[in-house]
Formats: structure tokens, C-alpha cells, sequence
């Protein structure tokens, strides 16, 4: 029986994630998950295409979801209070327009020292409203598009696999930055023709597949760009045809609910892949 083997939130986008043994699905994904994003001194979302230090940043909330502690490496960590209620700035994501709550010049100075340019926090505003595309449409904070990112165990390993066989070693699993990895599926690639499925209380929907981009070149422990692979490797055998190398998928969230690592999968809905 397919079950979760991991659970990732990522609080702020581009940011470090943290694996936690439950947690509960949203209408916006896993709970706190890219509710925060670091902004340049204009507005304009910072990501690690552009600048890869994000990585190096490890965000945590407090069970409350009253503070927010931030640590990187060589750097003093520092504890923001949460601001649910202050005033709205504009925010650019992807060139779409949408608002933030400015968490402050102390998590400003902060960040701004350890990516070396001037930066921002903002969190969601509670009136946030953004629909995300794809066969299922949902919501969610600052992900991306969709909510929640899945993939397999055994695709995965099918990418260790041909790694190997071209000589290089393998990648993290957490360069893919998934939300849930799934074992227990033979095949690799499942993910991508599961159009619904339960976990735990949750129910989600297929949205569509994964199209990566450079961050999963960046070595996510050292915060810096390591080399063509696994791109490399995946342009061998994982382009989708709409464009783009696609690994992984993307859900919308049909059933909010409590997910636990150890959790079955179940799948309702089966349907074609689009690669």
C-alpha cells in the first residue's frame, strides 16, 4: 500500500523547509506553508533562480503560529513577531499583482545581511484571493501555482538510477522541494496519473505536472548552484510536451484535513499522464 514517507513546509518561499511527522492540509496546501516571501526593496519576489543564499535560510513557527524564528548559518538568529494585521504593501509574483503584511525592519535587516541585497518580509493577508490553474483549480499563498507538490519515492530513485548510469552521483531529494513523497508505488511517475486521491482526512486533486527550473541545481545545504545535473539527466527522458522538464505534480486541495507521516494513499481517480 502506497503511504507519506514525508511531510515539508516550506514557511517562507525559497526558503529552507522543515519535515514535521503530521501536520493539517489547508484550502492553501500544508498549514504555513509559503505564507511568507522575501521581496526586494520594490516589491518583486526574491527566489533561489535569482539568489540561491535563500536556501541557506531556516525558518521555524512557534506551535501558535505567533512568531517566526529565522537562523541561517554564521548569522545571530532573530524571532519576529507575527504581523496578521498591519498594512498592505504591493507585492509582485511572477508579475501578477498581489499584497503583503510587512513583517518589519528588524527581519528586513536581517535577511538583507545574509542575501546581501535589500530585502523584505511580508506575509499573506487573511483576504488573500488568488485562484491557481491546471485540471483542478484551488489556492494557495505564495507557492508558485498550485498548493502542494508530490512525488514518489520511486521517482526518485528511477533519477538515481539514470544518474548513475551516466556517471554522476546522486541529487538530495530535497532539491525537489515536495510538500509529500509517496512510497509504495512500483512505477515511477505515478504521481502524474493519480487525478484524485486521499491522504489522511485530506482529499486532493491533480492540477498538473511539475515543471522544474534551476533551483534544483542549487545544493540546498551549501546555497549555491552545483553543476547541470539533475537537469541534465532529466532533459534525457522527462520532457513535457507543452515544454519544460516535468518531475513531480502539482495538487489543488479538494478536502482540507490532518495528514500524518505514515498516512495511506489512496487513489480514487486514476487518469493519463501528460507527458
Amino acid at each position: 500500500m502506497a503511504r507519506i514517507v514525508e511531510l515539508s513546509t516550506y514557511p517562507i518561499k525559497g526558503c529552507a523547509g522543515t519535515s514535521v511527522p503530521d501536520t493539517v492540509v489547508t484550502p492553501a496546501g500544508l498549514a504555513h506553508d509559503r505564507s511568507f516571501m522575501v521581496v526586494s526593496d520594490l516589491g518583486v519576489f526574491r527566489t533561489q533562480r535569482r539568489d540561491p543564499r535563500l536556501a541557506l535560510i531556516r525558518p521555524a513557527i512557534d506551535p501558535e503560529g505567533t512568531r517566526l524564528a529565522l537562523r541561517a548559518p554564521g548569522v545571530e538568529p532573530v524571532t519576529v513577531d507575527i504581523d496578521t494585521s498591519g498594512a498592505r504593501r504591493a507585492v509582485d509574483l511572477f508579475g501578477a499583482p498581489y499584497r503583503g503584511i510587512d513583517q518589519g525592519d528588524g527581519a528586513a535587516a536581517w535577511l538583507s545581511d545574509v542575501l546581501r541585497a535589500p530585502s523584505r518580509l511580508v506575509r499573506v493577508p487573511p483576504e488573500h484571493h488568488r485562484v491557481t490553474d491546471g485540471r483542478t483549480p484551488g489556492t494557495s499563498g505564495y507557492a508558485d501555482s498550485c498548493p502542494l507538490h508530490v512525488v514518489s519515492r520511486a521517482t526518485l530513485d528511477l533519477l538515481d538510477r539514470r544518474l548513475a548510469a551516466r556517471g554522476a552521483p546522486p541529487v538530495p531529494a530535497n532539491r525537489f522541494r515536495a510538500n509529500v513523497v509517496v512510497d509504495g508505488w512500483d512505477e515511477a511517475h505515478t504521481e502524474d496519473r493519480t487525478h484524485r486521491v486521499s491522504i489522511g482526512e485530506a482529499e486532493l486533486g491533480y492540477a498538473k505536472q511539475a515543471i522544474r527550473c534551476a533551483v534544483i541545481l542549487v545544493d540546498q545545504e551549501t546555497g549555491t548552484r552545483a553543476g547541470p545535473e539533475p537537469l541534465r539527466t532529466l532533459a534525457t527522458y522527462r520532457r513535457a510536451s507543452e515544454g519544460g522538464i516535468a518531475f513531480g505534480a502539482k495538487f489543488a486541495v479538494l478536502r482540507p484535513g490532518k495528514v500524518c507521516v505514515g498516512d495511506a494513499v489512496t487513489v480514487t481517480e486514476w487518469g493519463a499522464s501528460e507527458l
